[in-house]
């Protein structure tokens, strides 16, 4: 197999990738009546919360930011990257608010509002940053994230410290901790 090019910029999924943050999630729902069964993960928040039929505001407001902890590895592999950006269907402010407290500070910050509240594209950002798909990676925990990848060709690599990750198996690279994706990346 050919060595992979070293990227430019990694792009990061949020929620089950950088943040282990399936409880916090799923907690409004809970609040509002909603079964978690009913519950579709990595769904864009606006999306979700219309299918569901509650309001996203209502969401957003009982979703605690002070509660979800980035997984074992990820603060130090993040300070080991020259480049790196978030891409989330999560809603801005809580994304802001996790993002401060953690004193986390990617280059660029795409979340749901970004996408007229559909899912999420690595289009804009690749345009924003003026970065073609041969100089990023996506890493990500769910197909939708690999949606994102596929769509513009770029190389994806699964988050499998995530244990939704690790349990499911899926085709294609796999990192199985922080440090393996640097490993992956060629920065270790």
């Amino acid at each position: 197999m050919p060595t992979q090019r070293v990227p430019e910029l990694v792009v990061f999924d949020f929620d089950g990738t950088l943040v282990d943050s399936d409880e916090a999630l799923l907690v409004p729902f809970d609040q509002m009546g909603i079964d978690r069964s009913d519950v579709v993960m990595g769904s864009a928040v606006a999306e979700e919360c219309e299918r569901l039929g509650i309001s996203m505001q209502a969401y957003v407001d009982a979703y605690d930011t002070e509660i979800v902890q980035p997984y074992v590895g990820v603060p130090e592999l993040l300070t080991s990257l020259p480049r790196w950006a978030v891409l989330s269907n999560k809603h801005p402010d809580s994304a802001i608010a996790e993002l401060v407290r953690l004193q986390w500070q990617p280059e660029a910050l795409m979340c749901a509002d970004a996408f007229g509240w559909a899912h999420k594209s690595l289009v804009p950002m690749l345009e924003a940053l003026a970065l073609t798909p041969r100089d990023v990676v996506m890493v990500g925990d769910s197909a939708g994230d690999l949606r994102c990848a596929t769509e513009v060709g770029c190389r994806f690599i699964w988050a499998g410290w995530n244990a939704r990750v690790a349990a499911a198996s899926p085709t294609g690279e796999v990192a199985g901790t922080p440090g393996e994706l640097l490993s992956a990346l060629g920065f270790a």
